[in-house]
């Protein structure tokens, strides 16, 4: 699975790095550019997935929209990550005080619906490609503390920790050069699986109209556009918007589990 959801995944990457290259080189249409097409003309030679309600076509905004996803998704989960990470070793390092109080915002945010916060912190912030990331990361910033809380709490009882503290290595030295490589080893596989709902998420923003603005490709806003059009018999619309989310959702799916399955069949030591 995880050679599988490899080669989907880096397919995606290289038509988010080449779909733009090509615009502005001509060989492909503007995404938004269809005055001069006929609306809903079906798949053809000129247009492969054909148009939509703007004479818009659908294959060149679906190749823009794996751009997009992946720009979205990518900067939000990095963000979770520098965040999340650190809070969690400190927390789980430090204890006391400092772990209630962060474990108890961080159980607060857990608790509330992912789409239901993501749908708030859209609506507040506004549409935009950094709102769209910073909404995501907030939703994703309690998993990765928790899962690197609980292993810092368990790794920092170890005899290798107890001994750097006798020889005087402080708190900053035993978090960077101990805990943070012991602890690190499950966030691939989190990040991955995460960075599959976020794609999900991300289509649930646009489709609700809080993503992106209009002018910028999302798989979620046009498939909410075609909506109108599918009981009418035009489906190539709604087809490859949801094909695309679809597939790249099952690659990152296959990454996290194959990387899940890899990593618990490699022993401890070997990790290490």
């Amino acid at each position: 699975m995880a050679r599988w959801g490899l080669v989907i995944v880096v397919v995606y990457g290289l038509i988010a790095l080449a779909t733009p290259l090509l615009v502005h080189g001509g060989l492909l249409s503007d995404p938004n550019a269809g005055l001069e097409n006929p609306i809903y003309a079906p798949p053809s030679f000129g247009h492969w997935c054909g148009t939509d309600r703007l004479g818009r076509d659908v294959c060149v905004r679906t190749l823009s929209g794996s751009s997009v996803a992946l720009q979205v998704v990518l900067s939000a989960l990095v963000l979770a990550l520098a965040i999340g990470v650190p809070l969690g070793m400190v927390s789980g390092y430090l204890g006391g005080g400092v772990d209630r109080l962060l474990v108890l915002v961080m159980d607060t945010l857990y608790t509330l619906p992912v789409l239901l916060l993501s749908v708030v912190l859209a609506f507040l912030l506004g549409r935009g490609l950094p709102n769209a990331a910073a909404a995501l990361c907030v939703v994703y910033v309690p998993q990765y503390f928790r899962v690197v809380r609980n292993q810092s709490a368990q790794v920092k009882a170890e005899l290798f920790i107890e001994a750097a503290r006798s020889l005087g290595a402080g708190p900053a030295w035993i978090l960077r050069r101990y805990l943070f490589r012991n602890v690190i080893t499950s966030v691939p596989v989190l990040l991955t699986l995460n960075a599959a709902d976020a794609v999900l998420v991300l289509g649930g923003l646009g489709f609700l109209g809080l993503g992106l603005p209009e002018t910028i490709p999302e798989w979620g806003s046009d498939l909410q556009q075609a909506l109108t059009a599918l009981p009418t018999g035009i489906w190539w619309t709604a087809l490859f918007p949801g094909l695309a989310m679809f597939v790249l959702v099952l690659g990152l799916s296959f990454l996290g589990e194959g990387l899940e399955n890899w990593l618990s069949g490699v022993p401890a030591g070997a990790r290490d």
